[in-house]
């Protein structure tokens, strides 16, 4: 997540309801408290959920049971040569998508619009948490947790409490201790992400990304996962060392949000605030990083003018930082429809300030 810096002290945040779409199709173009306890679930018509989320920013101290992590797994890896689907990381059992259309990148591909996947809808609450044993006491609808660390047991757990699960994955760059590494090309991998050890660029334009990248998706099915967020899909805009054009980043990310879709999974655009208006239709939320630290918020309204929601979160450095930036920063993001996290720069769990 090359977007991750420690924070200067952030400009304005805020949330609305809790809630979200009932509806499998997407839409068409149109003082903190303490609570250390997960909101009661209920099932409602569709499948989906509500949540009794106080709408009042509220500070969340984690319990101390979580979800055993401590299981073993075998992980898998996904073939660059075929469209091979990756084995489950918990029980080897092949992922069953069906046929999948083996299309290469494409600026001009339209959206996957028909299909069966959960739509987030524009008050869902949300948790981020891409580091150790995952805190599932946290009041919200939608975890965020990392394809390839999180077991298996915590994906089930979460989704039987009436969550939904949705599975990180880094499809910009590539992360030298992921099981897949070695899948990749040599000529796709470029130069390294400043600050992240072990982490380099990837020519999107290369096969063998495209291979890993189906594969990752395929895990994400037989996980489980209800949806994936691919990160760093604006490499066209960073020293890569590749000479990625606006053009080549709009056909990756299109065939990303394609494929998932495909699948059946829910996707989400990572940042990436210069091709919203040409991304919105094909994703159903945005997962941005500091949109007011960064003064982008404004880019990420065409997602909540069609009533996706557009999920930020703040770095502010520790809790007391962001419980002193509650009353400035809340305000604004509920005025702008965001649904605003505050949270440790180490994504642990440790603590969580939101604006819901």
């Amino acid at each position: 997540m090359q977007r991750l810096s420690l924070l200067l002290p952030i400009l304005a945040l805020a949330c609305g309801d809790n809630g979200e779409s009932t509806s499998t199709s997407p839409t068409a173009p149109t003082g903190a408290t303490a609570n250390s306890e997960a909101s009661t679930v209920t099932e409602v018509s569709g499948g989906e959920t509500t949540s009794d989320t106080p709408t009042s920013a509220t500070t969340d101290a984690p319990v101390t049971t979580t979800v055993a992590t401590a299981a073993t797994t075998t992980e898998a890896t996904s073939n660059a040569t075929t469209d091979t689907p990756a084995t489950d990381a918990t029980t080897d059992t092949p992922a069953t998508t069906g046929d999948i259309p083996d299309t290469d990148p494409d600026p001009n591909a339209p959206p996957v619009i028909d299909g069966d996947w959960w739509h987030p809808g524009i008050t869902t609450t949300w948790q981020l948490q891409l580091t150790g044993d995952i805190v599932t006491s946290y009041a919200a609808d939608l975890y965020d947790i990392d394809l390839f660390d999180a077991p298996k047991a915590t994906i089930d757990a979460l989704q039987g409490e009436g969550r939904k699960v949705i599975c990180y994955f880094s499809a910009g760059s590539g992360e030298d201790w992921r099981p897949d590494y070695g899948d990749l090309d040599p000529a796709a991998l470029g130069k390294p992400l400043d600050g992240w050890p072990g982490e380099v660029w990837l020519d999107i334009r290369h096969p063998s990304v495209w291979s890993v990248m189906r594969g990752r998706l395929d895990r994400a099915v037989t996980a489980g996962c209800d949806g994936v967020d691919p990160d760093n899909m604006d490499g066209w805009l960073q020293d890569s060392g590749y000479p990625l054009t606006s053009d080549d980043q709009l056909a990756y990310n299109r065939w990303i949000a394609n494929q998932a879709h495909l699948r059946g999974l829910t996707v989400g655009l990572k940042n990436a605030g210069d091709q919203v208006p040409e991304l919105v239709d094909y994703f159903d939320f945005e997962l941005n990083e500091q949109c007011h630290e960064y003064d982008e918020c404004g880019q990420l309204a065409p997602f909540t003018d069609q009533g996706k929601p557009v999920f930020n979160v703040e770095y502010p450095g520790d809790e007391s930082d962001a419980q002193a930036m509650v009353d400035p920063l809340c305000p604004q993001a509920k005025g702008e429809n965001l649904r605003t996290l505050m949270l440790p720069y180490e994504l642990d769990g440790s603590w969580r300030v939101s604006c819901d």
